[in-house]
């Protein structure tokens, strides 16, 4: 790899995504001038001054601006169509509230030779982070179970290389030949599931999905559970919290699972309906089940 393009998103949490950028240009200045790293982040409207930190901080970072109404989908595929004017070697996502870790371009490159020694191609590659504070994994690659239930392993970095089914994007590297081959992320989702489309349509086409063997990254899972106090709003405000990106965002988790789960796509819309109307039934009697 002879060059790299970063791409981040982020919306007023300048602390966590100025520590971001400050640990990427770190690991990359100490350890790897062999290749070059431009960094582009859309700013989708945060007000707490993210942007001017930025630029006093990091002048080099291509700096583009959102409405605020991006959100992660979306302000990541701002930012990677963005990067597509020139042409790179890889494309390497992270996210904003990620402290990488000084091995981080080691496990990429290892992870990327792996690939083409083991499978002849180039393919996805996926930092797994973890909470370094409670000492537990918090984002990777994972394994599908069981189809039509749709259970998942989360793959814990291991020391090897591990393929997986789909992945989250926390950082996750995609070479030129699988931009080349499916595009950047799908159009139609606001805020996230992009991320498990992105990585299945690969693994679909034969495409490596790959864990690199040690953590790359710390990053707390700070998501709160998306069902607190759901029961307990009105009948419109269930409504717009169903569909919200950043809520229950069911009209992308349909559109996921129409695409690449169809034979539960009726199922799914039933428990739609179903929290809509019923959210104590549901909570009760299906929730984690």
């Amino acid at each position: 790899m002879k060059s790299i393009a970063a791409l981040l998103t982020c919306h007023n949490r300048k602390d966590k995504t100025l520590n971001a950028l400050k640990t990427l240009y770190s690991t990359y200045e100490k350890d790897f001038p062999t290749f070059t790293l431009d960094v582009y982040v859309t700013d989708d409207g945060s007000s707490d001054g993210t942007s001017e930190a930025i630029k006093k901080l990091f002048p080099k970072v291509h700096l583009l601006q959102g409405d605020g109404n991006l959100f992660w989908a979306e302000g990541m595929r701002h930012s990677w169509k963005e990067a597509l004017k020139k042409d790179y070697d890889a494309y390497f996502l992270l996210n904003d509230d990620v402290e990488l870790y000084p091995n981080i371009f080691d496990q990429i490159i290892f992870t990327h030779n792996h690939s083409l020694e083991k499978y002849g191609k180039a393919g996805i590659y996926i930092g797994a982070t973890e909470d370094k504070y409670k000492n537990q994994l918090t984002y990777s690659g994972s394994i599908i179970l069981n189809k039509f239930l749709y259970t998942q392993k989360r793959l814990p970095a291991n020391g090897q290389v591990q393929k997986c089914d789909l992945a989250n994007a926390n950082i996750m590297v995609a070479t030129r030949s699988v931009v080349n081959s499916i595009g950047i992320l799908s159009e139609g989702y606001s805020h996230g599931m992009a991320d498990y489309d992105y990585s299945l349509t690969a693994s679909r086409k034969n495409i490596p999905v790959l864990v690199a063997p040690e953590y790359c990254g710390h990053c707390e899972n700070d998501h709160k559970d998306t069902y607190d106090g759901f029961a307990e709003m009105s009948f419109v405000e269930r409504k717009a919290y169903l569909y919200k990106p950043t809520g229950l965002a069911f009209d992308s988790y349909l559109k996921y699972m129409k695409k690449f789960f169809p034979f539960r796509y009726i199922l799914v819309a039933f428990f739609g309906w179903l929290k809509l109307y019923f959210p104590r039934i549901y909570l009760n009697y299906f929730k984690n089940r």
